[in-house]
């Protein structure tokens, strides 16, 4: 065994100790939702009363009266600790609590908990916020994401909700195509706050391939888990596009901001089969519930959303000192009051260093992960390169034979299925396919094959991007002269200066065919800015 290392000589003697036994704090998941009840501070009461039950079952003892009466305390028994901070004044009234628990099966993983209730004199409803938080020494936390049965306590003793949805732990199940047109409508709800994980059933099949009431019940708060029988499914394939659908006993994460023309790769689809207890059903119940957790985190704002236990206590120890000052007291109890506030302040700091060193550590690791990413996406585009030479090196064309989209509404998945690897539209293409007006999509089509192959080809060989030329019957390759525009891509700003485009002067949607694009050498693939309109610019 290697024994530590010391870094400062002296004594006491520090010792750095090894990496594996360094504990880190990080943050797995986070709850906000706003109290049911008219009256605010009626509401955050009984809210109060139901958090002290469940933290007394935490720690295993009863806490002291001055919890119930929502003052500051501090209890431990055994390991565990519950920590309890509030105060008034004329613009809020906070109260927190923080609940430090050992793991009863890993030794040195601590969980703990945060509440935070709140509300303003005269608002219409108390607010509720929730952290969990784990320090462990494992370099990989080895669990299964839950929301706390604190959470599903308030939702079921208090009621909570979050916007105008009532939390209640259960699942939507779709029983009606306008129930499915109105799943729709939220998953393209740009205020949508948390990831719908939607469940489709598979044919001749009553439950879907996943356990889908245990997702609902461990993800309150943090998604909304949606089941679609196999009769209704057909609905979000025939208004999203197969892409962006769910099917046949899949489950997919629709994440908040999704749109009409998202990358499915964005939205993590699950193949899954008849038994929610095999072992693939098992894991992507696994996946789903971090990805809701993770997405918790990343999307509430810490001190606007959520509220840390820190920053309650620090406020209200604020409140006391400033409080015992104004009142004259003793100077021994304003002493006191400091020495408490500098040692929150020190607890606050040893915790924001554990928390900085995990945020460090998951950059290196995601950044590492983005580069092997990388290197195999790089690696799949040579291979489809080395296909598509061999397919021409036995005489054949690697689109021949391939049918061509007969009409718009299903143009841009044509695309993802036909040109990968070669051919990408952006969003504003995506959009623009859906609702094109031009009425021969299939010469669009063989545009972009001829873009795929004869353009590509000659780009990835080293030609110059100036080939102007005939593309197919009525159709050119030319510069696009005063309309070249600046496009968004990749966190850059790339010009568009080549566009394929039929004859005539026609600006008549129905009859003029403009594919602007660009040739991205980083991914060596064609990029589709936008099609098949002219647009407007400001020479036009």
């Amino acid at each position: 065994m290697n024994s530590p290392e010391p870094i400062v000589a002296g004594s006491p003697r520090l010792v750095k100790l090894p990496e594996s036994t360094r504990v880190r704090e990080r943050e797995l998941l986070r709850v906000a939702g706003q109290l049911a009840g008219a009256d605010a501070a009626t509401a955050a009461q009984a809210a109060r009363v139901e958090v002290l039950k469940w933290a007394a079952l935490q720690i295993g003892d009863q806490l002291p009266p001055l919890a119930a009466d929502g003052q500051s305390f501090e209890h431990l028994r055994g390991g565990r600790t519950c920590i309890g901070a509030g105060f008034a004044d004329d613009h809020r009234a906070l109260w927190a609590l923080r609940v430090d628990r050992p793991d009863a099966n890993v030794a040195q993983r601590t969980w703990t908990t945060e509440v935070v209730i709140g509300h303003a004199p005269g608002a219409s409803s108390a607010l509720f916020s929730l952290r969990l938080l784990a320090s462990t020494p494992e370099s990989t936390l080895r669990v299964e994401p839950a929301v706390p049965g604190l959470v599903r306590q308030i939702a079921s003793a208090c009621g909570l909700r979050q916007g105008g949805n009532q939390l209640d732990g259960s699942t939507w199940h779709i029983a009606s195509e306008d129930e499915a047109e109105q799943l729709i409508v939220e998953l393209l709800d740009p205020t949508r706050p948390v990831p719908y994980m939607v469940c489709s059933v598979a044919e001749r099949e009553t439950l879907p391939g996943i356990n889908s009431q245990l997702l609902a019940k461990v993800t309150l708060g943090i998604a909304r888990v949606v089941v679609v029988p196999a009769n209704y499914t057909w609905v979000l394939t025939q208004q999203l596009g197969k892409p962006l659908s769910v099917f046949n006993g899949a489950a997919r994460a629709y994440m908040p901001g999704f749109t009409y023309d998202a990358n499915p790769f964005a939205h993590r689809l699950f193949f899954l089969g008849n038994n929610a207890e095999d072992e693939r059903a098992r894991s992507a119940l696994t996946a789903l519930r971090w990805i809701a957790a993770n997405e918790s985190v990343r999307r509430l704002q810490l001190g606007t959303d959520v509220l840390a236990f820190s920053a309650v206590r620090d406020a209200s120890l604020d409140f006391e000192r400033e409080r015992l000052k104004q009142a004259g007291s003793a100077d021994i109890e304003q002493l006191r009051a400091a020495q408490a506030q500098i040692d929150a302040l020190k607890d606050d700091l040893r915790r924001s260093a554990e928390t900085q060193q995990w945020l460090s550590d998951e950059h290196k690791s995601i950044e590492e992960h983005a580069q092997n990413l990388e290197q195999q996406l790089r690696g799949a585009q040579f291979r489809i390169h080395q296909l598509l030479d061999q397919i021409k090196a036995r005489g054949d064309e690697p689109d021949a034979g391939i049918p061509l989209p007969e009409g718009w509404d299903t143009f841009a998945d044509w695309c993802d299925e036909v040109l990968s690897g070669r051919v990408v539209l952006s969003a504003r293409a995506r959009r623009e396919t859906k609702s094109a007006d031009f009425d021969d999509p299939q010469t669009a089509a063989r545009c972009l094959l001829w873009l795929a192959n004869e353009y590509r080809d000659s780009r990835i060989n080293g030609a110059s991007s100036d080939l102007r030329k005939p593309v197919d019957e009525g159709i050119h390759n030319e510069r696009c002269g005063a309309d070249s525009f600046a496009f968004g891509w990749s966190n850059r700003k790339v010009s568009v200066e080549w566009h394929l485009k039929n004859g005539g002067n026609t600006r008549d949607p129905r009859r003029c065919l403009r594919i602007y694009y660009f040739w991205d050498e980083g991914s060596q693939l064609v990029v589709i800015a936008t099609m098949p309109a002219h647009i407007r610019t400001g020479a036009t």
